[in-house]
């Protein structure tokens, strides 16, 4: 039996979590709040894609690290704006041969660690600000990780899943090694998919071509993705951000294995779902802005290639969020007064 630490029980922790400790894994929670409240009272509850409950209630759940202790493998679970506030005390949860899996959107602080390339070792300091993250953790413990299903979190301690199972795992030199495998098995033994890449950069870079377009557009205009990718401006203007990505990409070493179009015909099926960003401005979160948008900027700098679309998106995007942040609101779309749009619909900002 493997244990499991899930540290930030959100929507993705809270399906992982559940599941292998419904396989009968070894699994601890790190929540606060509502939400640890409410997985130690009634345990951590998901609703699959199918309608089938499962409900984790054998696991623990803490707010401390320390009080956890050491486990064989840390899921990592936070958005990636919150990483650095918890990477001093993510040491407490390691014991000699602890793997870390992160599982953060976008470009991750460990990019350049154990690649081989010209940039060895360089720190993305959109995803990793002074390379605090990078001092504090040994890159060797690291299990590169691209997060493909759709989740909300409903209520505290209840999950909806939208669509998907995958997590594709990869070590960060492209090894195949038994630590990887086994932490695969277990994944695969709870009911999810879990691929080995030997390129998980490559993976990476496929699942940001549309984060860093769906995301930030569905953010500034409240639509969902099908609506965004059906509306022919904003479809337009996803492509030519990916296009400019794409070739950042090419300029590290990286070759897609699908195309554009596949990868928005994918998320057009998908359907009528709010991103992960238009949700956060919508409950007056911090949106994941940097690993998103601004470290694809950061390496197009780097590595010399030109993104006019992605800077102006990113833009609009970071002022949204200082807007909203400076003003402590949020801002979501709401029937008028009659008790429908005119015309579209009316935006309302609010305090918390």
């Amino acid at each position: 039996m493997t244990s499991f630490a899930v540290v930030g029980a959100g929507a993705i922790g809270g399906y992982l979590g559940a599941l292998l400790a419904a396989a009968g894994d070894d699994v601890t929670f790190i929540a606060r709040g509502p939400n640890l409240e409410a997985i130690r009272a009634h345990g951590m509850n998901v609703t699959l894609e199918d309608g089938r409950e499962v409900t984790a209630r054998g696991a623990r759940a803490t707010a401390s690290l320390a009080e956890a202790g050491a486990h064989d493998v840390v899921l990592l679970t936070v958005k990636a704006h919150q990483v650095p506030a918890i990477a001093p005390e993510l040491p407490r949860l390691f014991h000699e041969r602890t793997s870390l899996v992160p599982m953060q959107n976008g470009i991750p602080w460990w990019y350049f660690q154990r690649h081989g390339g010209e940039h060895e070792g360089r720190p993305v300091l959109a995803a990793d600000p002074g390379g605090t993250i990078a001092k504090l953790i040994d890159p060797s413990r690291i299990i590169g990780c691209v997060v493909y299903p759709a989740a909300t979190l409903a209520a505290p301690g209840v999950v909806r899943v939208i669509e998907g199972r995958r997590f594709t795992l990869g070590e960060l030199d492209g090894a195949s090694t038994p630590r990887v495998e086994a932490i695969a098995q277990s994944l695969i033994k709870a009911g999810f998919k879990a691929p080995i890449s030997d390129d998980i950069r490559g993976e990476i870079w496929l699942k940001i071509l549309g984060n860093l377009s769906f995301n930030p557009i569905s953010a500034l205009t409240h639509a969902t993705l099908v609506g965004l990718l059906q509306f022919p401006l904003t479809r337009e203007l996803c492509v030519a951000m990916m296009r400019e990505a794409e070739a950042v990409a090419a300029r590290l070493g990286v070759t897609l294995r699908v195309s554009i179009e596949r990868r928005i015909a994918g998320a057009e099926k998908v359907g009528a779902h709010k991103t992960s960003m238009l949700q956060d401005v919508e409950q007056g979160k911090p949106p994941e802005i940097e690993a998103l948008v601004g470290a694809v900027v950061e390496l197009g700098r780097v590595t010399g290639v030109p993104t006019p679309h992605i800077d102006a998106v990113y833009a609009c995007v970071s002022l949204l969020a200082k807007t909203l942040a400076e003003g402590g609101g949020k801002l979501a779309l709401e029937p008028s007064a009659l008790g429908r749009p005119t015309g579209p619909a009316r935006a309302a900002a609010s305090g918390r």
